[in-house]
């Protein structure tokens, strides 16, 4: 592992703590949901269905949004697979209550702490993870690739900021990508910053 993966493990680890109170004080501002704080902390709010469950995570309201055709298409192939769908703000969670097709579960993300991470993995055991998002979150990704879930990176783009931020850290980036299977890039800028 990299020497940067390795401080931002260790970092995520001793401030992991912190988390509940930190997470409190967003619910007090309104930014999290009181009854669903717990999900963040990677504690499930339901019961994981039986068979095999596909995991689609989006952070905000476009991520999430551009999802709901997927679910769709995986209902009508695949009927006998649960869909788990993901997304890190409440604006987000507040839509797809409403746009979600019934028997869809939906749950706040997990905040990248080694714990939270491995307690939203080993309650939901996804049989493959689907990301939309610009947001690339070490722990939880690297403790899903470790879990051997086969994970996909859709429409992936990153801004020329952004390549040249992980730029700095060339090693991570690689790691970090490399635990996709499948990468599909937005467009040809973002195809090329990613190779």
């Amino acid at each position: 592992m990299s020497l940067a993966l390795k401080a931002y493990r260790l970092a995520t680890r001793l401030f992991e703590p912190l988390a509940p109170r930190l997470l409190d004080a967003r619910v007090k501002q309104g930014k999290e949901d009181a009854r669903r704080v717990d999900e963040r902390l990677g504690i499930a709010g339901v019961a994981r269905p039986d068979g095999a469950l596909i995991w689609l995570h989006g952070v905000s309201v476009g991520e999430t949004l551009s999802l709901l055709p997927v679910v769709e298409r995986a209902r009508a192939a695949r009927p006998d697979l649960a869909i788990l769908v993901t997304s890190g703000t409440l604006t987000s969670a507040q839509i797809l209550s409403r746009r979600l097709p019934p028997g869809v579960i939906h749950q706040f993300a997990p905040i990248d702490g080694p714990t939270a991470t491995a307690a939203f993995l080993d309650h939901w055991r996804p049989s493959l993870g689907i990301f939309v998002e610009s947001e690339l979150w070490p722990n939880l990704i690297l403790a899903a690739r470790d879990r051997g879930i086969p994970l996909a990176l859709a429409s992936a783009r990153i801004t020329q900021k952004s390549a040249d931020g992980w730029a700095r850290f060339p090693a991570a980036a690689r790691q970090l990508l490399g635990a996709f299977d499948r990468i599909l890039p937005q467009d040809a800028a973002s195809a090329a910053r990613l190779q």
